[in-house]
C-alpha cells in the first residue's frame, strides 16, 4: 500500500532533481510550457491487433475522424502507430506501415494538427516527416542516428523511449535489478547526446513502461514497477528534457472499468512531474489534470 511516508522519503532522497526545470519547445508552431502546464498526447492505433479497442481505426477515414475528436477533447499531439507492440501482433514491413500511416498523417497535418508517428524504422520516419509529421516517437535504436538526422532536417521533435532491446518488438526480460531509474538516466543521457550530435534540438524522454517484456506479464510485478517509475519520473528532469509517459491499463485490476485505469495512473504520473501524458482516454485524463491544478 502506497503511503505518504514513502512519498516523503522519495522526495527527500532526490530533492534537487525535483526542483529541476526542463527545456520548453515550440513544435510544429505550437508552444509547450512544460514547466507550468503538462500536455496531452492522444493515441490513434491503425493496427487491428491493438487491444485498446476504442483507439483502433481500421480505415484512414476513421483515423482522421478520431484525430479530430481527440484534438477537440484536448489532445495537443496525435500519436499514430501502424504496428501493435503486443507479442502476438503481426509484424509489418516499412512499406506496409507507410501505406497505412501516410493518408492519416497527411490529412491531419493539412488541418494544422500536430502529428507524431510511432516507429523505429528510418524509412517510415522519412515518409511521415515528408507528409507533415512533426514528432517521431522512437521505439528502438537500430536506426537511431539516421532517424535523428531526418528529424533535424524537418525541425521535428523526437521522443526517446527506454527499450531494453533493439526495439519494442524484440525484447526479452526487463532487468529490474538495482536502481532502474538510475539506469534509465544513463541511457537517456547517452541517447540524447547522440540525438543532439545529429542536430535534434527538441527531445523528450519516455521511460517505456511497456507490457511487452516477458517477465512483466505478471500483473502485480508490472503494475508495481509502473507505479514506482511514475513516482520517480522527476529524477530524470535534471537531464533537462521533458518526460513523456504512456499511461497503462492494468486490466487485471480494473476489469470492465478498464477505461478508468489511465486516469488513475495519470495522478501518479503527475505527482512524478510528467510533462506529456500519452493516453487513449484524452477527455478523462484532461479532467484529472485540470482537477489536480485546482490545488
Amino acid at each position: 500500500m502506497m503511503s505518504l511516508e514513502q512519498l516523503a522519503g522519495l522526495l527527500e532522497s532526490h530533492r534537487q532533481a525535483a526542483s529541476a526545470l526542463v527545456r520548453e519547445y515550440s513544435i510544429g508552431g505550437q508552444s509547450f510550457a512544460f514547466n507550468s502546464a503538462p500536455a496531452i498526447m492522444g493515441v490513434i492505433n491503425l493496427s487491428p491487433d491493438s487491444w485498446y479497442r476504442e483507439s483502433v481505426c481500421l480505415s484512414a477515414e476513421r483515423a482522421i475522424e478520431r484525430g479530430r475528436v481527440l484534438h477537440a477533447q484536448g489532445a495537443h499531439i496525435l500519436d499514430i502507430g501502424a504496428e501493435s507492440t503486443l507479442a502476438q501482433a503481426a509484424r509489418l514491413d516499412e512499406a506496409a506501415q507507410s501505406s497505412k500511416l501516410l493518408p492519416v498523417v497527411k490529412a491531419l497535418a493539412a488541418e494544422g494538427l500536430l502529428v507524431s508517428v510511432e516507429t523505429y524504422q528510418a524509412q517510415v520516419a522519412r515518409a511521415c516527416l515528408e507528409a507533415g509529421a512533426k514528432v517521431i516517437n522512437l521505439t528502438g535504436t537500430q536506426e537511431a542516428s539516421e532517424i535523428f538526422r531526418l528529424a533535424a532536417a524537418h525541425e521535428a521533435a523526437v521522443i526517446l523511449c527506454f527499450v531494453q532491446g533493439p526495439n519494442v518488438r524484440e525484447v526479452g526480460e526487463f532487468d529490474m535489478s538495482g536502481d532502474v531509474v538510475g539506469r534509465m538516466r544513463d541511457y537517456f543521457s547517452a541517447l540524447a547526446d547522440l540525438a543532439r550530435q545529429n542536430g535534434v534540438e527538441r527531445i523528450l524522454l519516455d521511460p517505456g513502461l511497456g507490457f511487452y517484456y516477458r517477465n512483466l506479464q505478471d500483473s502485480a510485478v508490472r503494475v508495481r514497477h509502473q507505479m514506482m517509475t511514475f513516482l520517480q519520473t522527476f529524477r530524470l528532469r535534471d537531464l533537462g528534457f521533458p518526460v513523456c509517459h504512456a499511461l497503462p491499463h492494468a486490466f487485471e485490476y480494473f476489469g470492465e472499468d478498464v477505461r478508468c485505469a489511465e486516469p488513475f495512473f495519470a495522478v501518479l504520473a503527475a505527482l512524478g512531474k510528467t510533462d506529456l501524458f500519452r493516453t487513449h482516454e484524452v477527455s478523462r485524463v484532461r479532467a484529472v489534470l485540470e482537477t489536480l491544478r485546482v490545488l
